[in-house]
């Protein structure tokens, strides 16, 4: 597939209230999903967040620290989870990156990361 029909199928995928995370797998190994552009791992990243795909989780601390001008969103996601785990990755993520971020990035995460 193209990667604008990859990123379709993704998005569709999105809409989805449940997905098996034997199909989480599955799209991974067939479109090799992590080498894709930004945008493809973006929604990938958002699948493995809201269907708490936690063999996956590494792919999201990936993101968030290489990409993370598009990190927002899944900070975001993470953070109005009821998955504690999810919660504990965004704390970690954003220790380890908060001084490699950009002022307006830094801020809007910090706020989000403590309620206010």
């Amino acid at each position: 597939m193209k990667p604008d029909q990859i990123l379709l199928l993704l998005e569709k995928l999105l809409e989805r209230d449940t997905l098996a995370h034997r199909t989480l797998k599955d799209l991974l190994c067939t479109y090799s999903l992590g080498s894709c552009n930004a945008e493809i791992r973006h929604r990938w990243c958002e699948l493995i967040v809201k269907h708490k795909y936690h063999k996956e989780y590494g792919t999201v601390k990936r993101f968030l620290i290489e990409d993370q001008g598009m990190g927002i969103y899944l900070f975001g996601e993470l953070l109005i989870s009821e998955d504690l785990k999810q919660k504990r990755l965004a704390d970690e993520i954003f220790e380890e990156i908060r001084n490699e971020m950009d002022g307006c990035t830094y801020q809007t995460v910090y706020e989000m990361l403590n309620g206010i």
